[in-house]
């Protein structure tokens, strides 16, 4: 799991949607979130096994997160769009 990787929860109430990588706490623990339903300041705390990724990377929120820089919950939210439409 990487900044920005995004991946489809497998497991628990939010089961079937896409979030976003917005933080990497160890190999095994990351915090999701959406920009909608879970925002970024209250990231959801999700064991890696519970997701399943699905090999895209949100380029502009990863740089962004990697330089600690703001991102807003409108731009998350307007990049997973497209994957939640699917579903």
């Amino acid at each position: 799991m990487e900044l920005g990787q995004v991946v489809l929860s497998m497991a628990g109430r939010d089961s079937g949607r896409y979030y976003a990588v917005v933080e990497v706490i160890d190999e095994n623990t990351v915090k999701i979130a959406d920009g909608s339903q879970r925002h970024i300041g209250n990231a959801k705390i999700k064991n890696a096994k519970h997701l399943k990724a699905n090999g895209d990377i949100l380029e502009k929120i990863a740089e962004k997160l990697r330089a600690n820089t703001q991102v807003f919950d409108a731009e998350l939210f307007s990049a997973l769009r497209p994957y939640n439409e699917e579903n």
